[in-house]
């Protein structure tokens, strides 16, 4: 439903979006991650028709985004992050225009406007002004946009950005409602967001692919949580790292001052605890904490994000920021 094959935008001499490759499948809902800047809204934009790309091609529902725009446009539903709505209309006045420019039939119109409020929550303010609601029901109302003719795919950049806590919730229900029908490319900082929603999804930084894959491929293979207080962090990492069945080792922040800790990527637990645990005694090293532990897609985006050297360093916090439901990505 969604190809995009060397897809690259530039500014000047500043390159956005960097020869990007990727396919949705029908009825997929696929999480589009990065940090602020990495290229995701540039990327959406791309393939909504709303800018054109400096090189590479795209085909939505099958038609090409340059010389098929219009066609691009009649199979998509686009939430932009920042919904552009005419404060002074009445909701329903607006959605009832947004219904005639997609070309909705009049027998069809009252049907959809009427399920796509009562799907998105607004029917109940649906003689309100625009300018007078939340910045919630604001975007709301652009879901409520996105929806109304009932497209094969969305593209939704942000969907929950505004929302409160249930707001949030009940969009999460509704996006995974609609993808049992829908193809979704789906764009949130919201790391739990797209552990629930998504099947699959691709992490984005300085504007290249970094994985593409199922939340159940990247989540593959167990670990073991160490936390040790003896040598030094070098010295302890080391010895870890030789431990038969350790294939990774990974420094992880401490959440108190007595040890540092360190997660062991293995497909073998079991063996590699014990053993770990031979090698404190035999260190006599002091071990404060030994558990299994399965990898959690907040250490699997560390992992790809920071393997960018280019990032700035506050590049890996954007996402994982206890306030940052209420922050906002820029790309």
């Amino acid at each position: 439903m969604i190809e995009a094959l060397g897809l690259t935008k530039k500014y000047g001499s500043m390159t956005a979006v960097d020869q990007i490759s990727f396919e949705i499948d029908a009825r997929e809902v696929v999480g589009f991650l990065g940090p602020n800047g990495a290229g995701k809204t540039t990327t959406m934009k791309m393939l909504s028709c709303f800018m054109p790309a400096t090189s590479g091609s795209a085909k939505v529902a099958g038609y090409d985004v340059v010389r098929e725009s219009l066609k691009v446009r009649q199979n998509i539903g686009y939430l932009p992050e920042n919904v552009p709505l005419p404060h002074e209309m009445k909701v329903e006045e607006y959605l009832q225009y947004r219904a005639r420019l997609k070309g909705i039939s009049r027998a069809d119109r009252k049907t959809r406007l009427s399920e796509a409020m009562d799907r998105c929550g607004v029917a109940h303010v649906r003689k309100k002004a625009i300018g007078a609601l939340s910045k919630g029901y604001r975007q709301r109302v652009g879901l409520a946009d996105a929806l109304v003719a009932n497209p094969p795919i969305l593209i939704l950049d942000e969907p929950t950005e505004g929302l409160d806590p249930e707001q949030i919730l009940q969009v999460r229900g509704l996006i995974q409602e609609l993808g049992r029908d829908h193809t979704i490319l789906l764009s949130t900082h919201i790391l739990p967001e797209v552990e629930k929603i998504c099947q699959r999804v691709i992490v984005i930084s300085s504007g290249t692919i970094r994985a593409m894959d199922t939340l159940t491929n990247l989540k593959k293979g167990s670990g073991v949580l160490v936390e040790i207080q003896g040598e030094t962090e070098a010295a302890v990492a080391e010895a870890l790292t030789n431990v038969d069945g350790v294939t990774d080792l990974k420094v992880v922040p401490s959440e108190g001052e007595e040890g540092s800790r360190y997660f062991l990527h293995t497909e073998k637990s079991q063996a590699v605890r014990e053993q770990v645990y031979r090698l404190a005694v035999s260190k006599a090293w002091v071990l404060l904490g030994l558990s299994d532990e399965s990898r959690r897609l907040e250490d699997i985006y560390i992992e790809i994000v920071t393997a960018d050297r280019t990032l700035a360093p506050t590049a890996v916090t954007d996402l994982l920021s206890p306030g940052s439901e209420g922050a906002s990505s820029h790309a």
